[in-house]
């Protein structure tokens, strides 16, 4: 079975656009994959172009050596941009072979060990009453895990680090009284803080209000996040942004995170993500997966974490609270829905998702950038 043809399609669903790929093969069948770099999907979009050029007319069931072939095959090898081209692909190649063996693509990974997938759902109001009374609304409709944003989270031309912590921490420690014990609260800092700003934030706040911090500095010095680690005790949760296995090492073996926030749509597809779960599990770090895309980036995370041992919750944006509109019935007519709570991990063959290519066309592309914050000064800071 060879490779006939690679399509790109850039549609608008919901909030964001997403970048969407179909591999074709000789016999008819095909498979899709999804790339998660958000924003910057044009520049995606061309890195699979240049693949396309030599993967066309290659054995579509070869998917470890043309994963090694596409991250080998330049000089600069790596990145985003290319990892985030090789995810999209390899998903693909996957849910090809799974169809064209009529299996589901967890029994490719070495088969489901859970019939549900967990999800924590997001509480998107800034800290505040409302933000409390979207957890339990949350809570009361059965998720146990809850994620909140810090104050300042949808500002869009200015971000104030510490002005944020101040008003966020205190109301951090009502939720936890607001909720008890039993839910899993965590919040999302989006690398906006510094050392110092972390250590500060976590240390406003009784131990065991948090149960993971995400995302509070940014990832390029893992000596960062081990100093920030000697300072306090609440779990990181990190690596969405991650390219690749060897990001992942120093946070691996330095013991530094205890979730992985792997997006299996931005680190190389399943060939790549299952060998960071394995490496994961030896140290007792579980999978939280990063999943902020659409229908096709949820399936494959279902796929991946119905696939292995050391997982906690997948990220889900359609919840009581929350819908960011990416997963259109029009556009993806056959998706994996949610259960109360929890992804019913699929059984159908491949990924278990149909795009209705048609409707790719309704909504174009518009370009769209995040937010480029400033603070006070003047002075640019992270989004």
């Amino acid at each position: 079975m060879k490779i006939a043809a690679i399509e790109t399609f850039t549609p608008r669903v919901g909030l964001r656009n997403q970048l969407l790929v179909k591999v074709t093969t000789d016999e008819g069948v095909y498979g899709w994959g999804e790339s998660g770099l958000s924003s910057r999907e044009k520049a995606v979009a061309g890195a699979i172009e240049h693949y396309a050029q030599f993967l066309v007319g290659r054995d579509a069931f070869a998917i470890g050596a043309l994963w090694q072939e596409m991250y080998r095959s330049q000089y600069f090898e790596g990145g985003r941009v290319l990892t985030a081209a090789i995810s999209a692909i390899d998903i693909a190649l996957h849910d090809i072979k799974g169809k064209a063996l009529g299996v589901p693509v967890h029994e490719l990974l070495g088969g489901k060990q859970r019939e549900r997938v967990p999800a924590f759902a997001t509480a998107p109001a800034e800290p505040g009453e409302a933000m409390i009374e979207q957890a339990e609304i949350l809570k009361a409709a059965g998720w146990t895990c809850i994620r909140f944003v810090p104050a300042g989270q949808h500002a869009t031309d200015q971000f104030e680090p510490r002005e944020s912590i101040a008003r966020t921490a205190p109301w951090m420690v009502k939720a936890r009284e607001a909720l008890g014990p039993e839910v899993v609260l965590g919040i999302d800092y989006h690398h906006r803080l510094s050392v110092a700003e972390a250590a500060s934030f976590c240390q406003r706040m009784p131990s065991g209000t948090l149960d993971f911090l995400e995302e509070p500095i940014r990832d390029e010095t893992p000596a960062a996040y081990a100093a920030l680690r000697r300072m306090t005790d609440v779990p990181f949760a990190i690596g969405e942004e991650f390219a690749s296995k060897w990001q992942f090492l120093p946070y691996i073996e330095g013991d530094l995170h205890q979730f992985n926030r792997i997006d299996v749509c931005n680190v190389g597809g399943f060939t790549e993500a299952m060998k960071i779960a394995a490496w994961s599990e030896a140290h007792y770090v579980d999978l939280m997966p990063h999943n902020p895309l659409g229908p096709i980036c949820t399936a494959a995370t279902v796929h991946l974490a119905a696939a292995v041992p050391n997982f906690a919750w997948a990220e889900c944006r359609a919840s009581p609270v929350e819908q960011l509109c990416f997963d259109s019935g029009d556009v993806f007519p056959v998706q994996v829905r949610l259960d109360g709570a929890s992804y019913l991990v699929p059984d159908a063959p491949g990924l278990g998702i149909e795009v209705d290519e048609a409707a790719l066309t309704r909504e174009a592309f518009r370009f769209a950038e995040p937010p480029h914050l400033r603070r006070r000064d003047g002075s640019y800071t992270n989004w």
